[in-house]
């Protein structure tokens, strides 16, 4: 059942400091955006996230395609 009290600042404060930590950040939101016990704004923050993620990442493909190109193109 999910728990749907809100999050204290200590509790989003420990939230940051996990997903700071590289690969462990990540499979804690994964886990966090689609377990059922998980706080539904923690659970929504995490979705979010990843949408982010994933957004960032292909854009930097498409910066560094693009600067590829450009490099190639030049020589």
């Amino acid at each position: 059942m999910t728990e749907n009290k809100p999050m204290s600042v200590g509790d989003w404060l420990i939230t940051m400091i996990v997903t700071s930590i590289p690969i462990v950040g990540l499979i804690m939101l994964l886990v966090w955006a689609f377990s059922s016990g998980t706080n539904e704004s923690k659970k929504n923050w995490a979705k979010a996230a990843l949408i982010f993620y994933v957004i960032m990442g292909v854009l930097w493909f498409v910066f560094l395609g693009s600067m590829m190109a450009s490099l190639a193109d030049s020589m």
